[in-house]
């Protein structure tokens, strides 16, 4: 069986999740984000699940602190993948923002992982958000691109094109 690990990355809002589960309507999926882990801690810290720009800061600094003080989220998801070879998934989506840190879970799975970013349409917010993980997401030259501006069943359409060929 095919299996394909896929970094996906995008700024907030762009779709990153829709493209997932359009994905896993199709095919065997696991979706996993190297700041799950992070968010754990973060709610011991006092993080209640807001999604706001403050907290979106508040998880790319602890994420950075926890990569540099022993590369926590990057051997997180090389743990998770190795599990995922062992499985009958055939799409493991492994969300990564910072570029170091894709480049670091790249090589961590010796060049398996490829990497895809989302762009969003018309609908996209225009601006900075004011942290690295949203600023930074062009920084970095992808295996795929796909833009995500079309109708919700064209976008299906598109997903299921996709990674059918990616898959092959």
């Amino acid at each position: 069986m095919n299996k394909v690990v896929i970094v996906i990355n995008g700024a907030g809002g762009v779709g990153k999740d829709t493209i997932c589960d359009l994905a896993a309507k199709h095919f065997k999926v696991r979706n996993i984000s190297t700041v799950d882990p992070i968010k754990e801690i973060a709610t011991f810290c006092g993080w209640t699940g807001v999604k706001d720009d403050r907290a979106r800061k508040f998880l790319h600094d602890l994420k950075t602190l926890t990569a540099e003080y022993n590369e926590f989220p990057t051997k997180w998801a090389t743990a998770v993948y190795r599990e995922f070879l062992l499985t009958d998934e055939q799409i493991l989506f492994v969300h990564i923002r910072e570029p170091w840190e894709i480049e670091k879970f790249v090589r961590a799975t010796d060049g398996a992982a490829k990497t895809l970013l989302v762009r969003g349409g018309s609908r996209s917010r225009a601006g900075a958000y004011g942290n690295a993980a949203d600023d930074m997401v062009e920084n970095y030259e992808y295996d795929y691109y796909f833009v995500n501006d079309r109708p919700l069943d064209e976008t299906e359409d598109n997903v299921k094109a996709l990674f059918t060929d990616i898959l092959k």
